[in-house]
């Protein structure tokens, strides 16, 4: 059933694209930017928008060159390094890595159930889906090592021209220093028990100002436009090849999490390929490309919220009518087919 639908993906990838003429001034941009603007009070938080309509060449970004913590939307340009390993022969989607104890991470349920077995391991394309499908911490990890670290993703993210992007730290890192836990042990000897021990002794004062921190830390952020610069050349096959980017784009569209984000207004059935973050400290994020109707294109859209008062059922409401807005905007807004 999985090779059916990743071929259905390849073969809508395979399709000439649509070309839409750019007309000269687009000005119900600036009612889509407006309309934006105000569903982000939703939120009560700083909220960062980057929509491209592929076809088109149409843009919209709203604090375009800020930086938003990207939480597990990062896992999106780890496997995009990973990919690229795999184009170059340097690492297998069938190698299989063991797991060891001090493997589990916070935010890994499926890996934990797994540990109660010994001698486990897993391909690389099984912890690739771990990670983009329940965003599994642990699995992340694991493949941001095997990639190279964040240095090696940075590094393949310039290459590609994409700005505004820096992934930094493993997950369990950045959990820590969210939640303003301190001294962890070295990688290789720390264990789930040993993180709660050391998370149940933060102090709530230690956790606000460990949050206040976070807020204002660059590392593993993005901006709206350089998060969707990276969907756009995935999307184009400029980031990995063919093959990679099929796998990749039918991983994302399966993806289970955030199913009330970008997917929660759009009609049922339509065709998402996207990646959910969270954190705790009010931060909600959705990244992802929608397939329009009526051939209509395709649209990215990156939504990240910061620093946000609202519930996560409210930062995840602005996320869904941000999203229904743009969609319902460019699908009613067609252009006239280019003659050529």
């Amino acid at each position: 059933m999985r090779a059916t639908k990743a071929i259905v993906i390849a073969g809508m990838l395979a399709q000439p694209a649509i070309v839409y003429a750019q007309p000269a001034r687009d000005p119900g941009l600036s009612r889509l930017e407006t309309e934006i603007q105000q569903l982000g009070t939703i939120s009560q938080g700083k909220v960062g928008v980057g929509i491209i309509h592929l076809e088109s060449g149409r843009e919209l970004f709203i604090n375009r060159d800020e930086g938003f913590p990207m939480a597990s939307t990062y896992k999106v340009p780890i496997a995009v390094q990973l990919l690229t390993l795999i184009d170059s022969g340097k690492v297998r989607l069938d190698s299989m890595i063991a797991l060891a104890p001090s493997d589990l991470h916070p935010g890994s349920g499926t890996l934990t159930s797994l540990f109660n077995k010994p001698g486990v391991s897993l391909s690389v394309r099984n912890l690739m889906e771990l990670m983009l499908l329940i965003s599994d911490n642990s699995a992340t990890d694991i493949l941001l090592r095997t990639a190279g670290r964040g240095p090696a993703v940075n590094a393949r993210l310039a290459t590609l021209g994409v700005r505004g992007i820096s992934v930094d730290r493993p997950t369990v890192a950045l959990i820590a220093d969210a939640m303003g836990v301190r001294n962890l042990p070295p990688e290789n000897e720390l264990t789930l028990e040993r993180f709660g021990q050391l998370m149940r002794a933060v102090t709530p004062e230690e956790r606000r100002a460990a949050a206040e921190r976070f807020s204002q830390d660059r590392r593993d952020t993005s901006t709206p436009e350089g998060m969707a610069r990276l969907l756009e050349k995935i999307w184009r096959r400029q980031a990995v090849s063919a093959t990679s980017t099929d796998l990749l784009l039918d991983m994302m569209r399966r993806c289970q999490t955030g199913p009330m984000r970008i997917k929660g207004m759009l009609p049922p059935n339509t065709i998402v390929m996207h990646k959910t973050g969270t954190l705790n400290n009010g931060i909600t994020d959705d990244i992802g490309i929608i397939t329009l109707p009526n051939d209509a294109g395709h649209l990215v859209l990156t939504v990240f919220i910061k620093e946000a008062k609202a519930d996560v059922e409210a930062q995840e409401r602005a996320i869904a009518q941000i999203a229904r807005a743009a969609y319902d905007y460019f699908l009613f807004n067609v252009t006239t087919k280019s003659a050529n």
